[in-house]
């Protein structure tokens, strides 16, 4: 809308002269501002939540007992199973090392029988103890 049309009058005229239009509050007034402090009074208090976090940690470390004992337990059967059998295996690693020992001696006396006074299979140490070697293996350099 221009100035013109609201006068009814063409030209510039002074603001004064003009109508006053403003905006204002609605009829009836604004509803009023809510200022004050409210905090809902709904949902669970402090102490119901403090015994559900409660419940649910005790349930959950009941859940981790039952869960050791049972991993205790098959841990358990498998060493038991591991002691059945160890004698068999120690019988077989026995057996393969009088063996492998027979060749080695068959091999040292072979290597060493042009040594006078050479005693195959006498231990070079001296200490008086047989001692099994380290590795699973006499001579690995054979293979």
């Amino acid at each position: 809308m221009t100035e013109a049309s609201i006068r009814n009058k063409p030209g510039m005229a002074s603001v004064k002269d003009m109508p006053l239009l403003q905006d204002g509050p609605p009829p009836g007034g604004f509803a009023p501002v809510r200022y004050a402090r409210r905090i809902p009074n709904k949902g669970p208090s402090a102490i119901a939540i403090f015994l559900t976090a409660f419940g649910a940690f005790s349930w959950g470390m009941y859940q981790v007992g039952v869960g050791n004992k049972i991993r205790r337990g098959i841990k358990e059967e498998k060493y038991a199973a591991r002691r059945a059998i160890l004698p068999m295996l120690q019988a077989e690693e026995d057996e393969r090392f009088v063996k492998e020992w027979k060749k080695y001696l068959e091999e040292e006396a072979r290597i060493m029988k042009d040594v006078p006074g050479w005693k195959v299979g006498e231990n070079v140490y001296n200490s008086g103890k047989w001692m099994p070697p380290a590795t699973g293996e006499l001579r690995p350099d054979v293979w």
